[in-house]
C-alpha cells in the first residue's frame, strides 16, 4: 500500500497545484477527472503501441547510439506525447469551457498525469521504494513540465485563427523534443560504445540539466497564462 501511494501521490500532488493555479476561471472538475482518466487510457494506448514497434524494429540502445535516438524520439518521446495531445485535442479542445490560453495548461497536465501515474504505477511495483523516490522527483515532473510546453501552445492555439495547426504541432514539437532529450541521455547510459568514453554519471548530469532547464521553460510558461488569465478576469470585472 506504501508503494501504491508513492506511485500516485506525485500526479495527484501536480494536478492540485496546476488546479489552484488556475485561480481566475477555473474548470468544471469534472472535465478534469476525465481528462485525468483519458491520460490512463493514451498510457495504455502508448504502451501497446511501443511494445509492437520496437519490437518490429528490434532497437537496442546498448549497441547502437542510432537505437538510442530513435528510442527516446520516435518510440517513446513522438508515441507518449501524441497520446497525450491526441486525447486533449479530441476531449478538451472544443469545449466551450476552454476559453483562455491557461485552458491548454491545465486539460494538458490532467491527460499527462493520468498517463504519468499509470506508468509510475508500473515502475514502482516491479522496481521498489527507490525507484518510486527518484520518479516521485524526477520522471513524474518532467511528465508535468512538457506537458505545461504543450499544453501552453494549445492555450495559444485557440485563439490562433487560421495559424491554429501551426502553433497545436509546435507544441508537440517541443514536447517531444524536451521528453525525447531527457530519455536520450537516460538510453545512452546503456550504450556499451559509448560507455567507454564518457561516464554514467555524466550521462545522467546530461539527463538532470535536460529536465531542469524544461521545468524552467514550464515555469515560464505558467506565469505567463496566469498573468494573462489575471489580465482577462480584472477586464471581464471592469466591464461587468
Amino acid at each position: 500500500m506504501l508503494l501504491l501511494a508513492l506511485a500516485i501521490a506525485p500526479g495527484l500532488a501536480i494536478c492540485v497545484y496546476i488546479f489552484l493555479r488556475d485561480q481566475f476561471n477555473r474548470e468544471p472538475r469534472k472535465r478534469l477527472v476525465i481528462c485525468f482518466f483519458l491520460g490512463i487510457v493514451s498510457a495504455v494506448m502508448a504502451a501497446a503501441a511501443e511494445a509492437l514497434l520496437i519490437g518490429y524494429f528490434k532497437l537496442d540502445p546498448a549497441e547502437s547510439i542510432w537505437s538510442a535516438v530513435l528510442m527516446a524520439f520516435v518510440m517513446v518521446a513522438l508515441v507518449e506525447e501524441w497520446s497525450k495531445y491526441i486525447m486533449v485535442r479530441l476531449y478538451a479542445f472544443g469545449k466551450p469551457e476552454f476559453d483562455e490560453p491557461f485552458d491548454g495548461i491545465v486539460y494538458a497536465v490532467m491527460v499527462s498525469m493520468g498517463f504519468a501515474t499509470v506508468e509510475n504505477i508500473a515502475y514502482v511495483m516491479q522496481y521498489g521504494f527507490s525507484t518510486a523516490i527518484m520518479r516521485m522527483f524526477l520522471s513524474v515532473p518532467a511528465h508535468a513540465s512538457f506537458a505545461i510546453i504543450m499544453g501552453y501552445y494549445m492555450g495559444k492555439a485557440k485563439f490562433a485563427g487560421t495559424r491554429r495547426m501551426i502553433v497545436l504541432m509546435t507544441g508537440l514539437f517541443w514536447a517531444v523534443f524536451w521528453h525525447g532529450l531527457y530519455d536520450l541521455f537516460l538510453f545512452l547510459r546503456e550504450n556499451k560504445m559509448l560507455g567507454l568514453y564518457v561516464s554514467d554519471s555524466l550521462l545522467f548530469a546530461g539527463a538532470i540539466a535536460s529536465f531542469l532547464l524544461t521545468v524552467r521553460l514550464a515555469g515560464r510558461a505558467i506565469r505567463e497564462h496566469v498573468s494573462l488569465s489575471e489580465k482577462n478576469h480584472r477586464k471581464n470585472l471592469e466591464h461587468g
